[in-house]
C-alpha cells in the first residue's frame, strides 16, 4: 500500500504531487494519458490572473492570489518561463464605469496590489494598438503569462527528482474503500492508498462520485483560440481583457512568453469531454471580438487554431478537502485554475500531511534546472557547447530553432517525451510557423532511436495516434 495516490497529472495534479514530496512519503500519480499536461492544462489562454476577478470571499479569489505571488518565485526556483507583463481591463464606454470601478473595488477586497484605473491618454501611451473607441482600464501591473507546459513539466520533473513516481495510460476505472485506505483499479491493474487526491479535471465529477454522498456534475467549457506568428509580436504588450458591458463579453489578446500573440477564447458549453475539435462559429465569434479593444489584430499571421476544455462546475468555485476519511476532492479547477496551481499544491498537500501525520523530508530539493535552449547563449558559449555536444548544432525544427540536443534532453528526462507531442511541448519543435511539417519526421526518428523502438511504434500522442501505418511499396 502506497501513502498517497494523486489522480491526474495535469497542472493540479502536478504542483500536488511537488509539495507532498517535501514530505517523507511513497507517492503515485496515475493519469489516464501517455503524459503529463494532455488536458485542460496544455489547452488554455496561459494567464496568470492578478486576482480581480474572483468573487470576494471564494477560495477561487484566495488561491488565485496566492497562486500569483508565488508564481515569479516559483518560475526561478524550477527554471520555467513566465513574465510579468501586467493585464489591462478595458472598459469601452462610459456607461460601464460603474462595472469598472466595482471590479477595481473586488480586486482590492481580495489583496490585489497595485491596482488602479488608468484613463484614456495613460492607456494609448501604454498601448498604442488599443481601440479608438476604449475609455479607460482597470490596470493590473501583478497580472502575468507563462507557458503552461513548461510549468507542469517543471513541476513534474522537480516531484520525480524527490521520489514520486508516475504511471501513465492508467485510466481510473473504480475507486473502493478498502481498510485503511483506498482501493483504486486501472487497466495496468489496482493500486492500493492510504489516500487518495483526486485532481482529475474533467473527470473530477467521475471519481468524486464514486466516492461522495452528493453528486458532482462538470461540464466541458469550450474555449476556441487564435495563435499568431512570431511576426505579430509586439502588437500589444499587456494581457488584454475586455469589460463584459453592453457590447457583451469579449475575448482576451495577450502576448505568450514565446513571442507570439493568442487571441480568445469562446466559452461555450459542450456534452462531450474529449470535444476539443475548433468549430467554424466559435472561431467567427473570436475573430469578430477580437477587435472590439485591440485594433489590427493581424489574424493573417494566425499559424494555428485551437480549442480547450474548461472543467465548469455550475456553482464557479474550485472544492478542495476531505469529503471521506483519505479521500480528499481538488474538483472543478476551471480558470483562474493555472494562476491558482502553486496555492493549490499547497493548499492539498497540507490536508494529506495532517491526514497523515507526515514528516518534512530534509532531503526535498526544491530546485529544478530546465532545458538549455541553446538560443539564449552568446556566440562563444553556443559555439563552446556544440565543440562538448555536436546536437547542439543540428537544428531540427527550423520554425523555432530547436537542435536535436534539445530534443535529445526532453526524451531522457523523468517524465520525459514518448510521443511527438511530448516532445513538441517540451521544447516547442512542431510549434511554429510549419506546425511540425519538416521536423516531425526527424523527430519520430531521434525518438525512435532514443527509445530503442521501431518508428512504427511512436505516436503523436500515445497509443491510437500511430504515424506510420505501413512501408512504401510493401504491395508491389
Amino acid at each position: 500500500m502506497v501513502d498517497i495516490v494523486i489522480i491526474g497529472a495535469g497542472v493540479s495534479g502536478c504542483a500536488i504531487a511537488r509539495e507532498v514530496s517535501r514530505y517523507k512519503a511513497d507517492v503515485l500519480v496515475l493519469e489516464r494519458e501517455e503524459d503529463v499536461c494532455c488536458g485542460t492544462s496544455k489547452a488554455n489562454s496561459a494567464i496568470v490572473h492578478a486576482g480581480y476577478d474572483a468573487a470576494h470571499g471564494s477560495l477561487m479569489a484566495k488561491l488565485n492570489v496566492e497562486g500569483s505571488r508565488i508564481m515569479p518565485g516559483l518560475a526561478q526556483e524550477l527554471d520555467f518561463a513566465f513574465e510579468n507583463n501586467g493585464s489591462l481591463v478595458v472598459m469601452m464606454s462610459e456607461e460601464d464605469r460603474p462595472a469598472l470601478n466595482k471590479l477595481y473595488e473586488n480586486g482590492v477586497a481580495n489583496g490585489v496590489e497595485g491596482l488602479r484605473i488608468i484613463e484614456r491618454d495613460e492607456l494609448a501611451a501604454m498601448e498604442p494598438n488599443i481601440s479608438d473607441e476604449a475609455v479607460a482600464a482597470l490596470y493590473a501591473p501583478t497580472g502575468g503569462i507563462v507557458c503552461p507546459f513548461g510549468l507542469t513539466f517543471a513541476l513534474a520533473e522537480n516531484a520525480a527528482h524527490n521520489g514520486v513516481k508516475f504511471q501513465f495510460d492508467s485510466e481510473v476505472t473504480n475507486i473502493e474503500k478498502i481498510d485503511g485506505g483506498w482501493k483504486v483499479s486501472t487497466p495496468k491493474g489496482d493500486v492500493e492508498a492510504k489516500v487518495v487526491v483526486n485532481a482529475a479535471g474533467l473527470y473530477s465529477d467521475k471519481l468524486h462520485n464514486m466516492v461522495a454522498d452528493d453528486t458532482m456534475t462538470i461540464v466541458p467549457r469550450r474555449g476556441d483560440y487564435f495563435l499568431l506568428d512570431h511576426s505579430a509580436q509586439g502588437h500589444v504588450k499587456n494581457t488584454i481583457f475586455q469589460l463584459p458591458g453592453k457590447y457583451g463579453k469579449g475575448v482576451l489578446v495577450a502576448p505568450t512568453v514565446h513571442g507570439n500573440i493568442i487571441v480568445g477564447p469562446t466559452a461555450i458549453d459542450i456534452e462531450d469531454k474529449e470535444g476539443t475539435s475548433t468549430t467554424q462559429a466559435g472561431l467567427d465569434d473570436v475573430r469578430a471580438k477580437c477587435g472590439m479593444a485591440v485594433k489590427n489584430v493581424p489574424l493573417r499571421q494566425t499559424i494555428t487554431s485551437f480549442a480547450g476544455l474548461r472543467a465548469h462546475e455550475a456553482r464557479h468555485e474550485f472544492f478542495i478537502g476531505e469529503i471521506k476519511p483519505g479521500f480528499v476532492d481538488c474538483a472543478a479547477i476551471e480558470s483562474p485554475g493555472l494562476s491558482s496551481a502553486p496555492a493549490i499544491g499547497r493548499m492539498v498537500s497540507g490536508i494529506v500531511k495532517d491526514i497523515l501525520g507526515l514528516e518534512e523530508d530534509p532531503g526535498f530539493d526544491p530546485k529544478r534546472k530546465g532545458i538549455l535552449d541553446p538560443k539564449g547563449l552568446d556566440d562563444e558559449a553556443h559555439a563552446a557547447l556544440i565543440r562538448e555536444n555536436p546536437a547542439y548544432g543540428t537544428v531540427i525544427c527550423r520554425c523555432e530553432t530547436v537542435t536535436e540536443g534539445e530534443i535529445i534532453d526532453a526524451i531522457h528526462r523523468v517524465p520525459g517525451a514518448r510521443s511527438v507531442d511530448g516532445v513538441k511541448r517540451r521544447v516547442r519543435a512542431g510549434m511554429g510557423r510549419c506546425q511540425g511539417g519538416f521536423c516531425s519526421p526527424r523527430v519520430m526518428e531521434i525518438l525512435a532511436r532514443e527509445l530503442g523502438l521501431d518508428q512504427s511504434a511512436i505516436t503523436k500522442s500515445g497509443a491510437g495516434s500511430e504515424l506510420i501505418v505501413g512501408v512504401n511499396k510493401d504491395a508491389i
